[in-house]
């Protein structure tokens, strides 16, 4: 198993959002950098754990846990001339983006802050602190346990 961090606007979705899905799948859709693409195509598989990360909002930081329920497929998003995330260069025959499908494990009591996570030493070479902006991302199963030793 391997361990994930999914960025997101709580405005948009958020931790919460999942939770009210219950034990249903939400695609993890919209993801328009290529990085985060490659990494959501190549390496995140059925069964790996992520970090649901709330950005772009007053308390920025890990909300909770999903859990990676189906592996990368296309996104049906880029292919809706009515949605946000449409890209005309896109075909059927040839998607550029992909989604997975997740579901909700757990929600933090507390949302833990990014000034928290970049306080802690062994969590100072993490892809969050230093390549903060990338919406998918790896973590290290030490970092994942770290994390995991700090919410309430």
């Amino acid at each position: 198993m391997n361990y994930w961090l999914l960025k997101t606007e709580p405005n948009e979705f958020s931790i919460d959002d999942l939770q009210a899905l219950g034990p249903g799948i939400e695609p993890w859709d919209g993801i328009r950098n290529y990085q985060a693409r490659n990494i959501m195509r190549d390496d995140i598989k059925k069964g790996d754990l992520a970090f649901i990360y709330h950005s772009s909002c007053k308390l920025v930081g890990v909300a909770g846990v999903a859990k990676v329920v189906e592996e990368a497929y296309p996104d049906p998003a880029q292919f809706n001339p009515k949605s946000k995330y449409y890209d005309p260069k896109s075909t059927k025959e040839t998607p550029r983006w992909v989604c997975i499908g997740v579901t909700f494990v757990e929600r933090f009591k507390e949302v833990i802050p990014l000034a928290e996570i970049k306080q802690i030493p062994t969590l100072s070479a993490m892809v969050l602190v230093n390549r903060g902006r990338l919406s998918v991302q790896p973590v290290r199963p030490d970092e994942w346990n770290t994390i995991m030793d700090m919410k309430e």
